[in-house]
């Protein structure tokens, strides 16, 4: 379908979620007709792919721009890849080494569904990821649409989550949970209600990951750990995931407050650099 005012050809990539959009170049500055149709259409597909892009880093930042505040990455100076000399806004995704070190973050293996920034008291509200050296196979992106991952809990589940908070926390040098027996204070972590409002929508959208969810609060551990196994279904659920298969030059932008994301396992030996960034979001309320 085209949007009238613009001319954007808008088309949907699955029945879950998602949408291509073609005849934009991203690396000329856009006029706020083709932003805002961009906008809309990225509140109603949660994901967003234009293909066939060739971006500086600051295009790609001037793009995201057009969306927010440019955010800073999370992860703190110490423990960022030695030798990165990119900015402060940009995270390389990458297995590459130079001198024998990563130059960016998350280099292999598979990862498993979560939202972007979750342990924040703001979470970002979207990501911007741009393909620039692939695998010969795998390292594809996963995402669930989390409006629907709500909307398909029984009657009974919803009246129960209401009130209901959980601690989101990361380790950045790992893929795994955490282990929250211990000392949780160099860990990011925050608590978030299980499900959230979107702020733009006002859609409900369940807020749990299990990379990143660890408990529910104010629960014994074992109820907690029944009910986050029940909330965790829509891993397994294919109706509501749209599986992205790279190719070079895909840009994709999505939603963090009502989408969660995974990655497919790829060749440890075959190279893979894609370039991150994100927009600053605020505090996200059941």
């Amino acid at each position: 379908m085209s949007d009238t005012l613009t001319g954007l050809d808008i088309r949907p990539l699955s029945d879950s979620l998602g949408a291509e959009i073609r005849g934009v170049d991203l690396s000329q500055p856009l006029d706020d007709a083709t932003a805002a149709a961009i906008r809309d259409a990225w509140h109603e597909h949660i994901v967003l792919l234009f293909r066939d892009q060739d971006l500086s880093e600051d295009d790609q930042v001037a793009f995201a721009e057009k969306f927010g505040t440019v955010g800073t990455r999370s992860r703190p100076a110490s423990r960022r890849p030695e030798g990165a000399d990119y900015n402060a806004s940009i995270m390389l995704v990458s297995n590459i080494k130079k001198d024998g070190e990563y130059i960016g973050s998350l280099p292999d293996g598979e990862m498993w569904f979560h939202h972007d920034m979750c342990y924040d008291p703001a979470p970002h509200k979207g990501t911007f990821l741009y393909a620039m050296e692939l695998p010969s196979s795998g390292g594809n992106t996963l995402f669930a649409n989390m409006y629907a991952a709500y909307d398909r809990l029984s009657d009974e589940t919803k009246a129960r989550l209401k009130g209901l908070t959980a601690l989101q926390i990361y380790d950045f040098a790992t893929r795994e949970v955490v282990d929250i027996s211990g000392d949780i204070a160099q860990y990011k972590h925050c608590v978030q209600p299980v499900t959230v409002t979107h702020p733009v929508t006002g859609r409900r959208a369940l807020y749990v990951n299990p990379l990143i969810t660890a408990r529910i609060e104010d629960m014994p551990d074992d109820e907690s750990r029944a009910l986050l196994d029940e909330l965790f279904g829509f891993t397994d659920d294919k109706s509501l995931v749209y599986e992205h298969e790279w190719r070079l030059g895909d840009v994709l932008m999505w939603d963090n407050w009502c989408s969660c994301h995974a990655r497919t396992d790829f060749p440890a030996s075959d190279r893979r650099m894609l370039r991150r960034c994100t927009i600053k979001g605020q505090p996200l309320h059941e």
